[in-house]
């Protein structure tokens, strides 16, 4: 099921590469949408499991919780690296970017990916309502993933090619990781801390990436509703399955 499920997130990150070849002014309302999934998830669903999940406490406070803070400066750390790596190379305005940049910086997204198919996987392994909804982030967070890869890709001077190769190679990551789950299974307390982890970072996502990007040159009320939507459809998720 959950390979089946990843299949969604391969369509996804394909359909976010699609339109970034023709970026519409549609792009802030989807991009507002798939912030308010992830938030949703994230706040609703993933979090509790995580907790119920590993219950045990390091030095007064949950191992979850713990992950979760961890997870959310992973992810600022790799978004920093990565910046700085780009200001080295003369910023988005230099105009002799270095190839190997964008290439780096595309196969991070790769390798992020394929982490998403797992996150799909071991929800999967908690329940078919976690999993459906963990899902729903994940697809939602790969638009925006397809749409970077080939950006990025193209920004420091590669060629279409290339930009489709790591684009096709993004679409295909949740697949494989969704797939290594099906040959091992994760023990609760590491599920739980797992799960922990991957909310820090598909929290920070939403929140300095996704989010910014959604309102950065559309401030609209309707992106803001779309947000909203979002995180709404997550809690009648978590309401229809019973938690």
């Amino acid at each position: 099921m959950a390979v089946f499920v990843a299949l969604g997130a391969f369509l996804m990150t394909l359909a976010g590469g699609w339109t970034a070849q023709r970026v519409t002014d549609r792009r802030h309302l989807v991009l507002g949408l798939a912030g308010g999934l992830m938030l949703g998830v994230v706040g609703l669903d993933l979090l509790p499991e995580a907790l119920h999940a590993a219950d045990r406490e390091i030095f007064g406070v949950p191992a979850a919780l713990l992950l979760f803070v961890a997870g959310f400066l992973l992810a600022h750390l790799v978004e920093r690296t990565l910046a700085a790596r780009q200001a080295a190379h003369g910023g988005a305005e230099h105009q002799h970017r270095a190839p190997e940049v964008g290439l780096t910086a595309a196969a991070a997204m790769v390798g992020h990916s394929a982490m998403d198919g797992v996150a799909i996987g071991a929800a999967f392994q908690v329940g078919g309502g976690m999993g459906t909804s963990v899902a729903l982030a994940v697809i939602a967070h790969d638009f925006a993933d397809g749409f970077n890869t080939f950006t990025i890709t193209s920004l420091y001077g590669n060629a279409r090619r290339r930009a489709m190769g790591m684009l096709l190679a993004d679409a295909c990551a949740p697949l494989l990781g969704a797939l290594s789950t099906v040959f091992f299974h994760i023990p609760e307390p590491v599920l739980g801390g797992y799960l922990g982890l991957f909310g820090g970072v598909l929290l920070y996502l939403a929140a300095a990436e996704i989010l910014p990007e959604a309102h950065h040159e559309h401030p609209a009320r309707s992106t803001l509703l779309c947000t909203v939507a979002g995180a709404a459809f997550i809690w009648l998720v978590v309401g229809v399955s019973g938690g």
